[in-house]
C-alpha cells in the first residue's frame, strides 16, 4: 500500500510520496467525473458521480481484504515486532536518503542513488481543506483526526508542528474524484510556480494510487521544504482514511521512502501497519534532532545517528 519518491519541480526539489496498493484496480475509467444525476438539497453534500460510488465500493472491498489477512494493523508494533537500533540505522538510512522515483518523471523507478537529508526548518502549520464532495459530518471527524495526528508528532519530533485554520504551510486536502478539477485550481493557487508534471501527478493520479504527499523546497534550499500539499482520496473508508493521513503527512515531513525490511513500519509496501508505529516515531525523533542538517549525505549522518542512539535513554537496543 505504500510507497515513496521524489520529483524536481520548478521550486527547488519536490517530494513525492504515494500510498498504493498491490490488488487489482477496477477498470479505468475517464479522470472527468461524471455529471451528477440530480441537484443535492440546499446545504447537503453533492450527490456522487457513478465514478466517485465505484471508487467508494472498492476501496472498501481493499479494506476489507486486507484486514481479513490481519493486515493494517493499529497497535503500534508488539512482542512480535522487536527491533534494534541496528534496524534503526539501516532503515533510517533507507528511508529518509533513498526515492522510489526519479525526479521530475512522475511515477518512474529512481536510479536508487542516496541524496541527501530532507526535512522542515521553520514551524509546520498543518492546514485541512475538503472538496465539495465530503459532507461537513466526515468534515469534522477529518479535522479532528488531523488536528490530533499534528499534535503527536509535534510530541514525537519536539519540532513545531500545529493545525491551523489559517495561513498553513502543510495542505491535507480531502477531496473526491468529483472534485479533480477544484484540487487542481487550488494547487495552482497554494504554489502558483508549479511545474506541468506535478500538476499532472494530481490530476493523472490512478485508482491504484490511494494518496500522495508533494513537499516543496525553497528556491536554493533543495533540502529544506517549505510547503506541502497531501492530497486525500475522499471516498477511502475510516481505516484508510487515517492510515493516508499517518502515511502522508509523516513522509511529508522528510521520510520519503518505503524498505521492505522496516517492521513494525507504515514505511512498507506489505500493508501489515495502518498506523504510525513505534519504530517509525523513533524515525522521526531521528530525523529532527538538531544535530541532522538538511543536504547531509549518509556518510556524514552515520555518525551523528550512531551517538543519538546510543545516547537514547530506554527503548529497544
Amino acid at each position: 500500500m505504500h510507497a515513496g519518491g521524489i520529483i524536481r519541480g520548478l521550486i527547488g526539489l519536490a517530494l513525492l510520496a504515494v500510498a498504493a496498493c498491490d490488488m487489482p484496480a477496477p477498470p479505468q475509467s475517464s479522470s472527468r467525473p461524471e455529471a451528477r444525476p440530480s441537484r443535492p438539497q440546499s446545504g447537503a453534500a453533492p450527490v456522487p458521480s457513478a465514478n466517485s460510488e465505484a471508487l467508494a465500493r472498492y476501496y472498501a472491498r481493499v479494506e476489507r481484504d486486507l484486514l481479513s489477512r490481519g493486515l493494517l494493523r493499529r497497535d503500534g508494533g508488539g512482542p512480535d515486532t522487536p527491533y534494534t537500533d541496528t534496524d534503526l540505522m539501516r532503515n533510517f538510512e533507507r528511508i529518509a536518503f533513498y526515492d522510489e522515483y526519479q525526479q521530475g518523471a512522475g511515477f518512474r523507478p529512481s536510479s536508487g542513488r542516496a541524496g541527501g537529508l530532507r526535512k522542515w526548518q521553520g514551524p509546520v502549520r498543518v492546514g485541512v481543506e475538503f472538496g465539495s464532495s465530503v459532507p461537513e459530518q466526515q468534515r469534522a471527524k477529518d479535522r479532528r483526526l488531523v488536528a490530533d495526528y499534528a499534535a503527536r508528532l509535534a510530541q514525537v519530533t519536539r519540532h513545531p508542528i500545529t493545525s491551523v485554520s489559517t495561513n498553513p504551510n502543510f495542505h491535507v486536502l480531502f477531496m473526491g474524484e468529483d472534485d479533480r478539477a477544484t484540487a487542481l485550481a487550488r494547487i495552482r493557487q497554494i504554489v502558483p510556480e508549479v511545474g506541468p508534471n506535478t500538476l499532472a501527478i494530481f490530476r493523472d493520479m490512478p485508482r491504484s494510487i490511494h494518496c500522495l504527499v508533494v513537499a516543496f523546497s525553497g528556491r536554493g534550499e533543495d533540502h529544506t521544504y517549505r510547503r506541502a500539499i497531501a492530497l486525500i482520496r475522499a471516498e477511502h473508508p475510516a481505516l484508510m482514511r487515517e492510515s493516508c493521513v499517518h502515511e502522508e503527512v509523516a513522509q511529508g515531513l522528510g521520510l520519503a521512502d518505503d524498505s521492505p525490511a522496516a517492521r513494525p513500519s507504515i514505511f512498507n509496501d506489505d500493508d501489515e501497519f495502518a498506523l504510525l508505529t513505534t519504530h517509525d516515531e523513533d524515525l522521526l525523533r531521528l530525523l529532527y534532532s538538531p544535530d541532522l542538517k538538511p543536504g547531509m549525505t549518509p556518510d556524514e549522518a552515520r555518525p551523528i545517528l550512531r551517538r543519538l542512539l546510543d545516547e537514547r535513554a530506554g527503548g529497544p537496543v
